[in-house]
């Protein structure tokens, strides 16, 4: 059922997903405008009790007019959780200003876009196009990818653990948004969202590997192997540019679409691969 969820989740998320309307970082924001104390143990609790409902809400229609409901639930869970949503608008909207020119929308979009890491003061244009492409792959990762693994990892409890992580970056999104630093660092939830990411990280990094120019990506995916203090966004991202390494860094519509392009293909493949794993019985 995982990959016939995922299929349907998917479908409907580019047919559909054009807003928040269908986005769990916005429907959230409700309950974390009540949040007032920011901590490890907040955090922590939340999303357990997040997930605790998930698994609550599936266990009641287990076997009920042939999981059907329940099947109905995995849907409806994954659209909520997987996918950009308007993150894809800020993207279009991008392509457009930078195509006029306009430099003020072009910022305005980019700002978003580059919303949990930022853009480096003072750096120049190519370095602020290859910033812009590390924060729309990190999207990609973030809202496709890293969710896709958490829900094939939890087999029959995917939706319990496909919440789990995109509570964790609804709640990192809202926080990034509305909240100072301060209040984020003290959340604890960028560590969580740090050891949670590793083993997807290294998994996408396989891919960008094999999809982009792998004699500079392979060698330094093995070293990212024992990297132990630099952040998931830094190796994934590091990865990733060592396979852009032939693509334009200077042109501001192209360069994005190009780390867009990517990160498409590395998606395809993911579901090719969760495919054939399927077939193979490796998945539940």
């Amino acid at each position: 059922m995982t990959l016939f969820t995922t299929l349907l989740v998917l479908i409907a998320e580019r047919l559909f997903k054009l807003g928040e309307h269908w986005q769990l970082d916005h429907r959230l924001e409700v309950l974390f405008r009540r949040i007032k104390r920011y901590s490890f143990s907040v955090t922590l609790l939340m999303t357990i009790i997040a997930m605790a409902i998930v698994w609550v809400l599936t266990r009641a229609l287990h076997g009920l007019l042939f999981n059907v409901p329940l099947l109905v639930v995995w849907i409806l869970l994954g659209l909520l959780c997987i996918g950009a949503g308007k993150v894809r608008l800020h993207y279009h909207a991008y392509l457009k200003a930078a195509s006029r020119d306009d430099a003020h929308a072009r910022d305005a979009v980019a700002s978003e876009l580059t919303l949990i890491h930022g853009v480096p003061p003072g750096c120049d244009e190519r370095e602020y196009l290859r910033e812009l492409q590390n924060a729309l792959l990190w999207i990609n990762f973030r809202f496709y990818l890293a969710p896709l693994f958490w829900f094939v990892v939890g087999g029959p409890l995917g939706p319990v653990t496909l919440m789990g992580y995109a509570f964790l970056r609804a709640w990192q999104s809202f926080l990034a948004r509305y909240q100072t630093p301060r209040d984020r660092q003290q959340s604890g939830v960028d560590a969580i969202l740090h050891v949670l990411d590793w083993v997807p990280v290294r998994l996408v990094g396989v891919v960008y590997a094999l999809i982009g120019h792998g004699e500079k990506a392979l060698p330094a995916w093995f070293a990212s192997l024992g990297d132990r203090h630099s952040s998931q966004y830094q190796v994934l991202t590091q990865l990733a540019q060592f396979s852009l390494a032939r693509e334009p860094h200077v042109d501001k519509v192209a360069t994005p679409k190009a780390a867009v392009s990517m990160a498409k293909k590395a998606s395809y493949l993911t579901v090719v691969i969760m495919a054939l794993l399927t077939i193979y019985g490796t998945l539940v």
